[in-house]
């Protein structure tokens, strides 16, 4: 019986804002190791306090899914999710249960992490591709993200970004064919974090150029070439995240692919995002790529995976809400160095008694109110058509007041503008002041939402608004982390 031809359905991609300058790092740390001048160029993404791999992801996947102002009923067909990372939040909880109920996806749903290496994003493709083929799921979502910790001043913090990116897998509408597939695991040890550890321990760089990508990616490369029964001359993109500069074109000249085919592995403007960035990579080609090329995808870390896709016709109608392109677009610089330090907890701020709160979670209620916390579920009245937020028994409608007659109605992705607000530098916040304020939506409803991504003086009444799945605070005590949504500015 032959298998049903699968692939990418759909693509989408996330990078944060901030662009944290290389050369204010290179200046502020020139004191302790004058040498890292050198690294002071160009810039990397950088993620606000309340950013972590699963709130990234999830904004990948909002802009690879259809959004809409009903999400609830357009996703539903979703019915598998892997979400790759080596920085998840919580060791013991699935963190792709999250991002799926921040997603609004049905519960009735296969959910899997995927951790462990840098390459553990192409590890989650190929699992959801062979889910999709062998019929197990029909509409799979693969998400990776990751944001990783460095020590301050060292050579890794200039290279590594944060970003995150997501595809959707199935077998209507394919985008880009999947021909097939390669890995190999070699337990070379490049780098590795131990458990409880909050940065990585890296090996000599030329031992890793010379012993681990030079031998071991061309192995893959040409054993995906010869299992498919592909052309190295026929490829039209090559995409490997690398840190050693050109030997990504190196490697593919030795495998027989012409090096002008290599893709820019954006370390200029993003930098490297751990298990996000070959999906990265592929989501920034799909979005020029041409029906019939050919695209090998490739990443590294304690072996290789590496696969091949030839884009279809159908291309053109797939595209994401912003995409890789957008994202980049969508930047503010970043200067401030002791900022970063303190977004990342790599130095101990002073944060008054304002911030000595117990935060401790009501975990009944979390679940109770699942739908109102992860999916900004509020409802609206079947009777009178009136929108709120949240959802009770009883419309708020005076003129209605039907009991028992709403149904779920999210809000996440609504545009809503600002009513009133305030920028308060008396309540405690990572990031002051503290925006908050009332935001209302055309489609009726309204509540008092946290701002974020804003700068003093951009907002005012009238300002319109996207809604943001982020942190909302921290429970240091007891290592839990709350989600909320968070109003930010539409740029």
């Amino acid at each position: 019986m032959t298998q049903p031809s699968v692939g990418i359905t759909g693509f989408g991609a996330y990078l944060p804002r901030l662009r944290l300058q290389r050369k204010a790092m290179a200046n502020a740390n020139a004191w302790f190791n004058p040498g890292i001048a050198g690294q002071g160029k160009g810039e990397r993404t950088m993620a606000n306090w309340d950013e972590d791999a699963v709130t990234m992801a999830v904004e990948a996947a909002r802009d690879a899914l259809p959004g809409g102002a009903d999400p609830i009923h357009a996703r539903r067909h979703v019915d598998a999710v892997y979400f790759a990372s080596t920085t998840m939040p919580f060791a013991d909880r699935q963190n792709g249960g999250i991002v799926a109920a921040a997603l609004s996806l049905s519960e009735d749903i296969f959910t899997a992490d995927v951790t462990g290496s840098q390459r553990a994003g192409l590890s989650a493709l190929i699992a959801g591709l062979e889910k999709a083929k062998s019929g197990a799921a029909k509409h799979v979502l693969v998400a990776a993200s990751d944001k990783r910790k460095a020590r301050a001043g060292s050579t890794q913090e200039f290279q590594i970004g944060d970003g995150a990116a997501a595809v959707l897998l199935g077998g209507d509408r394919v985008a880009a064919r999947f021909l097939g597939s390669h890995s190999v695991s070699v337990d070379f040890i490049d780098h590795f974090r131990g458990e409880g550890e909050e940065f990585g321990y890296g090996w000599e760089e030329r031992w890793i150029r010379d012993e681990g990508y030079s031998k071991i990616v061309p192995r893959v490369v040409k054993g995906l070439l010869e299992k498919t029964g592909v052309a190295a001359g026929a490829i039209d993109h090559f995409i490997l995240p690398c840190q050693f500069a050109k030997l990504d074109q190196q490697l593919a000249a030795k495998c027989g692919i012409d090096a002008a085919k290599v893709r820019d592995n954006l370390a200029a403007t993003v930098g490297e995002c751990g298990t996000a960035h070959a999906l990265l990579m592929l989501a920034h080609v799909l979005e020029d790529a041409k029906a019939g090329q050919k695209i090998l995808v490739a990443a590294f870390g304690q072996g290789c995976d590496a696969l091949l896709f030839e884009v279809a016709d159908a291309i053109g109608d797939v595209r994401p809400h912003r995409g890789v392109k957008g994202w980049l677009a969508r930047r503010k610089e970043e200067t401030n160095y002791m900022k970063w330090l303190a977004f990342n907890g790599l130095i101990e701020m002073e944060k008054g008694m304002r911030a000595e709160k117990d935060n401790k979670t009501a975990l009944t209620v979390t679940y109770r109110k699942r739908d109102m916390l992860f999916g900004l579920i509020g409802g609206k009245c079947d009777k009178c058509g009136t929108a709120q937020f949240p959802r009770t028994r009883i419309c708020v409608n005076p003129n209605c007041r039907a009991v028992d007659e709403q149904k779920p109605f999210s809000f996440a992705e609504l545009q809503g503008k600002i009513l009133s607000w305030s920028a308060d530098y008396l309540t405690y916040s990572q990031d002051p002041p503290s925006h908050y304020g009332m935001v209302t939506f055309e489609e009726g409803g309204r509540f008092l939402s946290d701002i974020t991504d804003v700068d003093i003086g951009t907002i005012d009444t009238g300002s319109k608004m996207r809604m943001v799945f982020r942190i909302k605070d921290f429970d240091e005590r007891r290592g839990f982390r709350r989600y909320f949504w968070k109003a930010a500015p539409i740029q």
